[in-house]
């Protein structure tokens, strides 16, 4: 059994220039291609290029994350065709990164879901001001000291170490100031809106009529689920009800990643733009490897 562990970068990884020196392979190219006749916009032109405030509309960053993060997959799998994997995840947006390469939904399908997904999320944050605050080094009863006080919400559980919280600007103020009354250090992030909390639920209710008419297959490879930290089922229905909670609900990065190595997996490649999800990986378990492939240099680099 393969030891390996596929994982898919999540929004906020995105930078004007990816994917573009994978586009010089004609295979690759044409997934670009695909993604710009699905979405009917040139895709490939902002990811390559640019600006840099194109990129990083939810609505466009979505579906060009999954495109080049697949695109980087393919680049992987060409250079290594023997390699394996006994497990994928991805973080938020990289779930269906993962769901995509296990076979649960079609490449065209996804970027049409993503595309709704990141739009929905975008006018959820237009309609009510919020955001997000990274907490490092908080134990378990400071979290929920900081979430009863400021009325806001767990999000992102990405180690023992680090936890994103998500709530109204307010809230998010009120935080920020609990924790320097605690000492404990907080960064408030420069994000759209409260992600992965009940206030994206408008965008959740909204994607419910988008995902009733995408077929769902069962997994051809072990997905791990963000929102429960656990396996996903083999039933394709209830997939798409977990997808649906991902919008709403606590990402359990570190759960997932803790699975993954007790599944065994040792070594984590990381597809798409940036090495994110590598340093979270190496925060919850130094002992694995991680290896990121974002463009055609570090593909060159890997020896496995």
């Amino acid at each position: 059994m393969s030891d390996k562990v596929c994982v898919f970068a999540g929004q906020g990884a995105q930078a004007p220039g990816m994917g573009k020196d994978f586009a010089a392979d004609p295979e690759v190219a044409a997934l670009f291609d695909r993604a710009n006749g699905v979405l009917g916009f040139d895709l490939a032109k902002i990811c390559f290029e640019g600006p840099a405030e194109d990129l990083t509309k939810s609505n466009i960053c979505q579906p060009a994350i999954f495109t080049m993060s697949v695109a980087a997959f393919r680049a992987f799998q060409k250079k290594f065709p023997a390699v394996s994997f006994n497990m994928a995840a991805g973080l938020s947006l990289g779930e269906w990164t993962a769901l995509h390469i296990a076979g649960v939904l079609g490449f065209d399908e996804t970027l049409r879901v993503l595309e709704a997904r990141g739009r929905f999320m975008q006018e959820a944050c237009s309609a009510q001001p919020s955001g997000m605050i990274s907490v490092m080094g908080a134990t378990g009863e400071q979290l929920d000291a900081i979430c009863a006080k400021a009325s806001i919400y767990k999000a992102n559980i990405n180690s023992d170490a680090q936890v994103v919280l998500s709530g109204s600007k307010e809230g998010i103020s009120i935080a920020e100031g609990v924790c320097k009354e605690m000492g404990i250090k907080a960064i408030v992030l420069q994000v759209a809106g409260a992600f992965h909390s009940p206030l994206m639920m408008p965008a959740r209710e909204k994607l419910v009529a988008v995902l009733k008419d995408v077929a769902f297959a069962a997994p051809k490879l072990p997905v791990l689920a963000n929102t429960t930290g656990a396996l996903h089922s083999n039933d394709p229905q209830a997939i798409k009800d977990v997808m649906l909670r991902q919008v709403t609900e606590s990402v359990r990065w570190a759960d997932c990643i803790k699975v993954a190595i007790q599944g065994g997996g040792k070594t984590f490649i990381e597809f798409g733009p940036g090495k994110v999800l590598s340093g979270l990986i190496k925060r919850i378990d130094k002992s694995v490897t991680t290896v990121n492939v974002s463009d055609v240099a570090s593909l060159d680099a890997i020896v496995l």
